[in-house]
C-alpha cells in the first residue's frame, strides 16, 4: 500500500459540506474522514494477514446431529464448498433462553446467509437438541440458517465451553484442501478489551457498528435483550 495516495490528500479532495455545515464542523469532519480512510486501509491489511495464515490444526473426529437427525462430521458440513464458517452459540441445554448477543448476531446472518452460502458453507452449532434450536429460530423468523447439535468435546476444544459449564459464542473458519479439513481462523480477542470497553471484536457486528456512528455510541448501561 506504499503507493497509495495520502489519506489527508484524499479526504481534502472529496470532503463536501452538507447544507448548514459550519466551517468548524466541516474541518472536524474532514479530519475524521482522513482517519476513516486510514482505518479502511488498516482493516484491509489485517484481512490480508488473515488470508495468508498458514494451515491450522486438524480437528478431531467431532460428531454433530443435523436437522434430519443424522450424525455427521465436520467434513460433511462443507457441502460443495472448500470453506466452512461455523458459529457456536450460547444455547446449551441448561439455558432457558439463548444468549441475547448470540441471538442478535445470528439475526444479522440470517438474511445475508443466502448470499454468503454462494461462496462458503455456513453452519450454526449449539449444545441444545436441534429441535430446540429450530423452535427458537422459528420464533425469531429465521429462515436461512442450518442448525446442528454439537457435543461437549467440540465445544471445549474450540473454546465454546469452559470447565465450569459457562459458554461463549465462537466463530470458526475451516478449510478443506485435497480432502483434508483444517482449522483456519477464530477470533482471539476475548480478554483484550481496553478499560471502559465492552468486549468487542475487530471489526464488530452490525449492531455495534451502527451504534458507533451515532453521537451516543454504544452507551454504558444498555445491552441487547430477547424482547423489549
Amino acid at each position: 500500500m506504499s503507493m497509495l495516495r495520502p489519506a489527508a490528500e484524499l479526504a481534502a479532495e472529496v470532503s463536501r459540506p452538507f447544507p448548514g455545515d459550519s466551517p468548524e464542523y466541516r474541518a472536524a469532519r474532514t479530519r475524521l474522514l482522513e482517519e476513516e480512510i486510514e482505518l479502511r486501509r488498516h482493516l484491509e491489511r489485517v484481512a490480508e494477514m488473515r488470508r495468508q495464515l498458514p494451515p491450522g490444526g486438524k480437528p478431531a473426529d467431532h460428531r454433530f446431529i443435523d436437522e434430519q437427525g443424522r450424525e455427521v462430521g465436520i467434513a460433511d458440513l462443507f457441502g460443495q464448498h472448500d470453506t466452512l464458517i461455523t458459529y457456536f452459540w450460547m444455547y446449551g441445554p441448561q439455558r432457558q433462553r439463548p444468549c441475547p448477543m448470540c441471538t442478535n448476531f445470528l439475526a444479522t446472518l440470517d438474511g445475508p446467509a443466502v448470499d454468503l452460502t454462494q461462496r462458503v458453507a455456513l453452519a450454526i452449532l449449539g449444545r441444545s437438541p436441534v429441535s430446540r434450536q429450530l423452535a427458537f429460530a422459528r420464533e425469531r423468523g429465521w429462515r436461512n440458517l442450518r442448525f446442528h447439535q454439537a457435543g461437549d468435546d467440540f465445544a471445549r476444544a474450540y473454546r465454546g465451553l469452559e470447565d465450569d459449564g459457562s459458554e461463549s459464542g465462537v466463530l470458526d473458519v475451516w478449510v478443506r484442501r485435497d480432502g483434508e479439513v483444517r482449522h483456519f481462523y477464530a477470533p482471539e480477542l476475548a480478554g483484550t478489551q481496553d478499560p471502559g470497553q465492552d468486549p468487542r471484536g475487530a471489526p464488530d457486528d452490525i449492531l455495534w457498528t451502527m451504534l458507533d456512528m451515532t453521537p451516543g455510541g454504544r452507551g454504558t448501561d444498555w445491552y441487547p435483550k430477547l424482547s423489549y
